[in-house]
């Protein structure tokens, strides 16, 4: 990522980073609406082969509107970058929850499945294949609803990969190793690895390298046993080794699903997964991007992104699509075999409350283009569209209070009564004592606990550390809070940043290669206003792996 940022918005603070790109919380500086801003790495957004390849994947996904699936406000291009604003979720990836927390329920697990593949179904519908389904790309909402996102590497169904294999290879079906042309039932099995998971809290197939994986998918029986009886039938319809033994489409397996819960668990089964799945949101809530409105479990409602002005801004080549569009988190790697790199940012990249207004894209400033929906490999299925928000002119802010005025024919004049000479005045109230209370520092807390070198490309490289802070005195602007961790005998200090409610938070990653698998020990300092220091009682430990994952 280079220093360039999109006008029009003003950064908060950086929510991740991974192998293509920098992902931000922002606020669209026109109406305050919180969106995140993925700014693509500088090297990848001078690749004219690149930019091409996204806008081709952004012409597939411009007409997908569903509750389930993650928006695109905006793409911005210009010489300088490249950009894309999403909607933002006051929630975690399911990754980060079944990391914190464990398998879930088999009603949660089905719950998260139903809405994936209600969302896959929503593409599926206008002939594109997800391709990259996995945990880090399901986000979870403090309502317990599940969004699909990171279309970054779909493509039109049909379309073959040929020699270059992309996808994340835990999750690839038989067919997607070989450079098969895509189809649906890739994105059913990926969907349904990730249920094995949500079940079982491991993938069905774990080889230590790709050529492991590769057989496993290919040729090892599916490990039914680990999960409950009753979805049995359910894991060998979605991980059927020949692509015509699965469900032939999303919502095929979805009735399949419907019918399967609904015996073996009660026609209650949907309220209570998605109650446990609030909860469970609920307990990662310093994960959010809002931790301060968690109490109320709910995600952000989808708030309308006014029209701006041009006026003063610099003229920029900019592509809007509806508001409805998916977001697009470009995940790009190398010659041969080509995987999504596990970068853990989608939790916080896409959201609004299911059956809420669509949300309207800001308008550009200079000329803008609209690019026209591709044609389908499958027969489209137009969903119901509904009016754009507009922003109305009269609930802004609004002064309350009148300037005062003077007619210029009559000149202000002050008079003057002329009394006593005026005597010192003594204060008679104490001097307030000196601040001597330093700052309570909470437990800290890391998320997650294990990470990989910087060198890695599907591993874990950036850990995000939070704590509270509290003070007699200070407020939370007035606070320095930093983390402290030691590595290879050097200690470094790293800057948090308040959100809100006494949280702080900040980001421990680039870290290098350790001989062997190291303990990171993290402690936390914060210094109010007159100096005052206060200290971690104890520190929480990340373990930095000597390997890396290998996809």
């Amino acid at each position: 990522m280079s220093s360039w940022q999109l006008s029009g918005y003003t950064t908060v603070r950086q929510l991740g980073a991974g192998a293509s790109g920098t992902v931000v919380l922002a606020t669209h500086d026109e109406t305050g609406t919180p969106v995140a801003i993925k700014y693509l790495v500088h090297v990848l957004g001078d690749d004219a082969a690149f930019r091409a390849a996204f806008r081709r994947e952004a012409r597939l996904l411009g007409e997908i509107d569903d509750p389930h699936v993650s928006r695109l406000y905006e793409y911005v291009e210009t010489a300088d970058g490249a950009a894309i604003v999403m909607e933002l979720v006051n929630g975690v990836s399911l990754r980060q929850m079944l990391r914190e927390n464990g398998p879930t329920t088999p009603e949660s697990a089905l719950v998260v499945l139903k809405g994936s593949l209600a969302g896959l179904a929503a593409a599926h519908g206008h002939g594109v294949v997800h391709r990259d389904y996995k945990p880090e790309n399901v986000l979870v909402t403090g309502d317990g609803l599940s969004k699909l996102a990171d279309f970054g590497i779909a493509t039109q169904a049909g379309q073959g990969t040929g020699t270059v294999v992309t996808g994340t290879p835990r999750y690839m079906a038989p067919e997607q190793w070989t450079g098969a042309p895509a189809t649906p039932a890739c994105d059913i099995y990926a969907a349904t690895a990730t249920f094995y998971e949500c079940l079982t809290g491991r993938p069905p197939y774990d080889g230590a390298n790709l050529f492991a994986l590769h057989d496993q998918h290919a040729n090892a029986p599916i490990p039914t046993d680990p999960a409950p009886a009753p979805v049995h039938d359910l894991l060998r319809h979605g991980l059927a080794k020949q692509p015509a033994d699965r469900p032939p489409h999303a919502l095929a397996f979805l009735d399949i699903l419907e019918r399967v819960a609904g015996a073996a668990y009660g026609p209650d089964w949907e309220d209570r997964g998605l109650r446990e799945l609030a909860r469970r949101a609920a307990l990662l809530a310093m994960l959010w991007p809002f931790p301060d409105r968690a109490e109320n479990a709910t995600s952000l409602a989808s708030t309308t992104v006014g029209a701006g002005t041009a006026t003063g801004r610099r003229s920029r080549k900019v592509t809007v699509f509806a508001a409805a569009a998916v977001v697009a988190t470009l995940v790009i790697g190398g010659a041969g075999y080509r995987f999504a790199a596990a970068d853990d940012v989608s939790p916080i990249i896409a959201a609004g409350e299911a059956g809420s207004p669509t949300a309207a894209a800001p308008a550009p400033a200079g000329p803008s283009s609209v690019i026209p929906p591709a044609a389908s490999a499958t027969p489209t299925v137009t969903p119901a569209t509904e009016s754009p928000e507009t922003p109305d002119a009269t609930t802004g802010p609004t002064a309350t209070t009148a300037p005062v005025t003077r007619s210029p024919s009559t000149p202000a004049t002050t008079t003057t009564t002329p009394s006593a000479a005026p005597s010192p005045s003594v204060s008679t109230s104490p001097t307030p004592p000196p601040d001597t209370v330093a700052p309570t520092v909470g437990a800290v807390r890391a998320s997650p606990t294990r990470l990989e070198s910087e060198k890695c490309t599907y591993g874990n490289r950036s850990s995000t550390v939070t704590t509270t802070v509290t003070d007699d005195v200070s407020g939370a602007a007035e606070l320095k809070v930093t983390f402290r961790y030691t590595l290879n005998g050097a200690t470094s200090t790293v800057a948090m940043s308040s959100a809100g409610r006494n949280l702080f938070r900040g980001t421990l990653t680039s870290l290098p290669m350790p001989k062997v698998a190291t303990r990171i020990p993290i402690s936390v300092v914060a210094v109010d206003a007159a100096g005052n220091s206060g200290r971690s009682a104890s520190p929480v430990y990340v373990t930095l792996d000597n390997i890396c994952s290998p996809g």
